[in-house]
């Protein structure tokens, strides 16, 4: 079967497709019936189609996060990217929140110490990575933040940490035995005058 020559097929004026010569005319009135052309993409659609079309491809759309109105093709990037709402990762701690609100906590939580177990001294969550890099003694990676330290400290540190807690307790412990003799006494002794006032 042989092809047909360019001379045999004519450009549809409504779809500027072309269509073979023979079947020009009963095309074009099918076409201009049945078909329009996007105003935004110019591809054919058929007409009763034409606003779904554009509602699902080419309408405006919200932001389910922030409510903003914008193109649909820029929808993804928005919300992956722009969204004052979308939920992002605080660098210092992992904490999930909307990024309108990261500056402000990453401000708090980046002053938050922790104890670097090389050189002895608390630094900066902000600075650690500086400060990393600048400490000439091997890191242990296992240390964890600053309160966790400090706990660690009072209960492993050396004797000298200990010594005032124990003797605060050692200083509690005799104030109240001493307190509880006294009050014993105290009562013994107003007992007596209580029963020396009775017989007289």
């Amino acid at each position: 079967m042989a092809l047909a020559s360019d001379d045999a097929c004519r450009i549809c004026t409504h779809c500027e497709r072309a269509i073979p010569s023979l079947n020009i005319d009963l095309h074009y009135a099918h076409c201009v019936r049945n078909l329009e052309k996007c105003k935004v993409c110019s591809d054919m659609i058929p007409k009763k189609h034409a606003e779904e079309h554009y509602l699902d491809n080419h309408a405006p759309v919200s932001c389910s996060l922030c409510s903003e109105t914008m193109d649909r093709d820029i929808l993804t990037i928005h919300k992956g990217e722009n969204c004052p709402q979308r939920i992002v990762n605080c660098e210092f701690c992992e904490f999930p929140l909307p990024a309108v609100d990261l500056p402000e906590h990453q401000e708090v939580c980046g002053n938050r110490t922790e104890f670097c177990s090389s050189c002895r001294r608390y630094v900066r969550l902000r600075e650690r990575y500086n400060h990393d890099a600048s400490c000439n003694v091997v890191q242990d990676d296992t240390v964890g933040p600053s309160r966790d330290v400090r706990a660690a400290e009072i209960g492993q540190g050396p004797q000298r940490r200990r010594q005032p807690n124990e003797f605060s307790r050692r200083g509690l412990v005799f104030t109240i035995a001493l307190t509880g003799i006294a009050v014993l006494l105290g009562s013994l002794f107003f007992q007596k005058k209580a029963e020396g006032s009775q017989v007289n």
